[in-house]
């Protein structure tokens, strides 16, 4: 009886011993996800929403979109589809697609705002934009289109990356259409120092890029993405996670460092309101090249946008 109970001792400690560990793992895998916690909230349903939208093909442009697509002043790439900020030669590239509707957009745009331009003005990374229009054929409206026109109008001014960010930060509920004033989004240029003028009001209410927006959103569709934001670093997906890392600024900085290593900061940085020609999204027009080293963005290997 003596030899027996020791061993049930021994057994119920380690029973103990495993359950604690077991807890101690759920609670390290719970404090990973802590850094991510604006986005994982909404992920499930964002993955089904952007699904539905990306297989949806629903058209909700109006007929200013039906003309001929005129990309914004110095969009780069197949179809000139690709609006560039930061330096050309950056050794990495950050790829971004986003819908100015989508509330997954705006929560990572306001928690990596500060780390994506701090890399950007370092010439470690080059960010690449496209913008989609997913949450139109959702909710209906036309915020993501007039407000994706709106942003390319204020590219042709050299203020794409002021005014995207002022867009973000002023973002209406996702049903709200507001977006879909163009009254709206000219009193948002107001914001941007030097950006609400004549040419751009004009630019805005003409919708001289929705056709150039719905390509670009035909080329989300088509691109295989689960849906926005679809963030990408030299072609890898890198949101909500990279392998089996959580994003978070510390993490973007360290994958871009590891990305870069022995490899020299961009300096040729476009100057503000360059006045390069715009290219016809036809593929008529010229296009810059895209730095060396970027890539074709690929789907991301799981949902994480709305």
């Amino acid at each position: 009886m003596s030899d027996k109970i020791p061993e049930g001792n021994r057994s119920a400690r380690e029973r103990l011993a495993q359950r604690r560990e077991r807890e101690k793992g759920r609670e390290k895998r719970r404090r990973t996800l802590i850094v991510a916690s604006a986005v994982v909230g909404v992920l499930g349903l964002a993955a089904v929403v952007g699904l539905i939208a990306a297989n949806a093909g629903k058209d909700d442009g109006g007929d200013s979109a039906s003309g001929p697509a005129v990309a914004p002043s110095g969009a780069i790439g197949e179809d000139a589809l690709t609006v560039p900020v930061g330096a050309a030669d950056a050794p990495s590239t950050l790829t971004v697609w986003e819908d100015f509707r989508c509330p997954v957009c705006a929560q990572f745009e306001n928690a990596f705002r500060d780390t994506i331009t701090e890399l950007a003005d370092d010439g470690q990374i080059r960010v690449e934009y496209h913008l989609a229009t997913i949450i139109d054929g959702n909710f209906g409206g036309t915020g993501s289109l007039r407000a994706a026109n709106a942003a390319a109008c204020a590219q042709d001014a050299g203020k794409f990356a002021p005014y995207h960010d002022v867009l973000f930060s002023n973002q209406p509920p996702e049903p709200d259409d507001a977006f879909g004033k163009n009254s709206r989004l000219i009193e948002l240029a107001g914001k941007v120092e030097g950006l609400d003028t004549p040419g751009f009001r004009s630019c805005v209410e003409d919708g001289e890029h929705d056709s150039w927006v719905k390509k670009s959103d035909t080329a989300f569709r088509e691109g295989g993405f689960q849906g926005t934001p679809t963030v990408l670093l030299n072609g890898e997906s890198v949101f909500p996670a990279k392998g089996d890392e959580q994003i978070s600024p510390e993490n973007l900085k360290k994958w871009v460092a590891e990305a870069n290593k022995g490899k020299k900061p961009g300096t040729a940085t476009p100057a503000e309101g360059s006045t390069a020609p715009s290219a016809s999204a036809d593929g008529s027009g010229a296009a810059s090249t895209p730095a060396e080293g970027a890539t074709t963005p690929v789907a991301p290997s799981s949902a994480a946008g709305s």
